[in-house]
């Protein structure tokens, strides 16, 4: 056999001293013990005797690789069976199947018109030697079309004795048939199919291993790839976006999400400085650093993660935008961490589960983002957070928030729900439900600042106010739900212990009496109250304007007109930081103009006579929430009518005497106070029928059809009489963030 005859050219040259052990008598033939030894080439298998010099040897595959090295191009074809070993780690030459261009694979077969060559991928008795344009076509068809591509390298099939399969056995001797494979650029390993070898490649990437040991071209010293976004550079592994596979998730889609954590951030360094936050899953680390960077010395920013790439990461990022790290990865130690003065310039870089270090070290600013439901981790957030300190958290288990899963709703969050047409609020009530229990349990209560369900996420943002009072307040906001499944109609439960003899009579339709069997489910525990906090999205809305965050102030602005109930028109345009804003919702705020001496010092409880004002206040701002849930215009559409405009309709509901906005959470949601019977009245009064042909119907409708254009043009009116206000504000940025039409989800249709 061809490879035979190799080992035996090869054995020939070995040293002496490189031989096996006890071989050390060259003419000695009388050896039982090597009658039926095995070569292994370089992981080839060769069965029967391989003799040198009237010697029968034993030959290893480690001393066949350095001789294979130094072999003659001519005799390549010969010994292309003595491929490089798998378990091998150190860098070698890359085998002859991997080539970037098909010129490169002719060359190896030197084609010459006058002369026959044999193909260096294929055996000779598989392929004989033929000219050069039979070969070719051979190497072309083949060979390269059926070749596996990676980084501008292609893996072409080989036919060559590299691979050895099951043997057959033959009288006494034993003979390896050997298959069409491929070769791994990266790992050396032998693919017999096309579909493997791509799923083989395909998880080397997801484990980020790019970097070929065969490639004779220097491999990069590193294969992250680095992204910048809100002038923050992070480096990130090729896998960055599949969480489940790489310890360094970063998901470019949640860059919205950022910005709104980092608007409330800023928002709460103007009232107190410094503040210590936490990102409690850093990843990459991007979170952190954008809150570093631009904060600067209002923040002390601590980043944790345990894992232990993901910190190294970290640091590496840190690194990159120029700034100093303090690593502590002992868990004894974090106590007396916080104590020091520290460099404003640093971040401090921690390892360990994020349950303990909330356990262990108090915050102003804890936010938590882990990959699912974040209720694991929501009382030893609410543990050590200091009062008036914020508390934010992402959850991307959107599946059964958004009722798709609903048994793992209930596993999560207690909570039954079903698919509704409101299934966004629900999710973020559902949240909130959780936050406040968990709260709850540390006598601590919470004032929602923030919550926003989009497609990819749920972010609740709520203040944490200490002492079992407020505690009590907001654990009686979590109430159950009525929703009837014919109309869509809902109502929260009334509040007591005792129960009712008919349920059904709290809700305003009259679906039940019409309409047979059981017409209504219960759904929560949920959160009743407000969602949003005026004061406090103004003043985020001013912060993404100071910062430049160009997409956090579309969807602020759309959440200041829904906080507020209102449309553009009534939208007031004031300074956010204004002295008779300096105190909302029963939350102490410090604002430039407050005194030095009515500051609160984080971690002190407030005094008796500012708990009491903000009683006061709580209860005169609670007939000024906005209505709870939003109706879809579209799913209460009458068939054969066509339904107003969105902005239209918004006028003549606010022209009947009710509050009225649109919602972040539908794009065609209508948030009133109107009851659904009297929103299908006026849905139905200004919706006009849906023409066949070019004749006229009814009078009644050309009536209707005169008072709607009526009611256009004194909206248009209206619209002029708001642009002229608006040219006469010249306080500043408040032309800046509100001179805009409205905005990107109230624009008008």
């Amino acid at each position: 056999m061809a490879a035979e005859e190799a080992a035996e050219a090869s054995l020939a040259r070995l040293s002496p001293e490189r031989r096996q052990p006890g071989r050390e008598d060259d003419d000695d033939e009388g050896n039982p013990d090597s009658s039926s030894e095995t070569a292994a080439l370089n992981g080839v298998v060769v069965s029967g005797k391989v003799k040198s010099n009237n010697l029968d040897v034993k030959v290893t595959g480690s001393e066949l690789e350095t001789e294979e090295k130094g072999t003659e191009e001519e005799s390549t074809r010969e010994s292309d069976s003595n491929i490089l070993d798998v378990s091998s780690d150190y860098p070698r030459e890359k085998h002859i199947s991997i080539q970037r261009h098909l010129a490169d694979l002719e060359k190896l077969a030197d084609l010459k018109e006058d002369e026959k060559k044999p193909c260096p991928l294929c055996p000779e008795e598989k392929f004989k030697a033929c000219y050069s344009h039979k070969l070719h076509r051979h190497l072309q068809n083949l060979h390269w079309k059926v070749s596996v591509e990676f980084e501008g390298y292609r893996m072409c099939i080989c036919h060559l004795p590299c691979r050895p399969v099951k043997p057959n056995l033959v009288g006494d001797q034993t003979f390896s048939k050997m298959g069409a494979h491929y070769h791994c650029i990266i790992c050396s390993a032998t693919i017999t199919r096309r579909t493997d070898m791509i799923g083989h490649i395909n998880r080397h990437v997801n484990k980020g291993e790019t970097e070929s040991r065969f490639v004779t071209v220097p491999a990069p010293k590193s294969s992250h790839e680095v992204l910048k976004e809100s002038a923050t550079d992070v480096q990130v592994l090729p896998n960055y976006s599949t969480p489940q596979k790489t310890d360094s998730y970063f998901n470019p889609k949640m860059k919205l999400n950022r910005q709104l954590i980092f608007c409330a951030l800023a928002v709460l360094a103007e009232e107190r400085k410094p503040i210590e936050c936490l990102d409690a899953f850093g990843a990459t680390g991007i979170m952190g650093l954008q809150w570093a960077k631009h904060l600067r010395s209002s923040v002390k920013v601590t980043i944790n993660d345990c894992n232990e790439n993901s910190v190294t990461m970290i640091q590496e990022n840190c690194h990159l935008n120029k700034m100093k790290v303090k690593l502590n990865t002992k868990e004894e130690d974090d106590e007396a961490m916080g104590d020091g003065e520290e460099n404003t310039d640093t971040i401090e870089v921690t390892k360990m589960d994020a349950n303990v270090i909330m356990h262990l070290r108090s915050f102003d600013f804890i936010h938590l983002d882990p990959f699912g439901t974040s209720v694991n981790y929501l009382d030893s957030a609410f543990r050590n957070v200091r009062n008036l300190g914020i508390v934010s958290l992402t959850s991307t288990d959107i599946s059964s928030l958004y009722a798709k899963a609903q048994h793992v709703a209930l596993r999560h969050y207690g909570c039954n729900i079903v698919r509704t047409e409101y299934y966004k609020e629900l999710a973020a009530r559902i949240v909130i439900a959780a936050v406040t229990r968990a709260a709850a349990r540390c006598n601590k209560g919470i004032e929602v600042l923030l919550a926003v369900a989009l497609e990819h996420f749920v972010l609740v943002v709520v203040r944490v106010l200490r002492g079992p009072s407020p505690a009590d307040d907001s654990a009686k906001k979590v109430r159950y739900l009525i929703h009837c499944q014919w109309c869509e109609e809902r109502i929260f439960q009334k509040e007591g212990n005792m129960v009712e003899e008919n349920p059904y009579q709290q809700l305003p339709c009259d679906c039940q009496g019409s309409m047979p069997g059981k017409t209504a489910v219960v759904l929560g525990p949920l959160w009743s109250g407000a969602l949003f906090n005026t004061g406090f999205l103004r003043r985020m809305l001013f912060e993404a304007v100071q910062y430049g965050l160009d997409e956090a102030q579309p969807l602020l602005k759309t959440l200041v007109c829904e906080a507020e109930c209102t449309t553009l028109k009534h939208f007031s345009t004031h300074s956010p930081y204004d002295e008779n804003k300096q105190e909302e919702c029963g939350v102490y705020i410090k604002t430039p103009n407050t005194s030095a001496e009515s500051y609160l010092v984080h971690g002190k409880r407030k005094s008796d006579e500012v708990i009491r004002n903000a009683a006061k206040r709580q209860k005169s701002e609670n007939s000024a929430e906005h209505p709870a849930f939003y109706y879809n215009i579209h799913r209460h559409s009458i068939k054969g009518m066509n339904m107003p405009k969105l902005n239209k309709f918004l006028y003549y509901l606010s022209e009947a005497g009710y509050r009225v906005s649109r919602t972040h959470f539908d794009p065609m949601g209508v948030r009133t106070n109107a009851p659904l019977a009297q929103f299908k009245t006026i849905l139905m009064k200004y919706s006009t029928p849906t023409y066949t042909g070019g004749q006229a119907e009814g009078p009644v409708h050309l009536a209707e059809d005169v008072q709607a254009g009526e009611q256009v043009e004194a909206a248009a009116d209206g619209k002029a009489e708001d642009a002229e206000f608006l040219e006469d504000d010249k306080s500043g940025v408040a032309t800046a963030m509100f001179a805009k039409d409205c905005p990107t989800h109230c624009a008008a249709d």
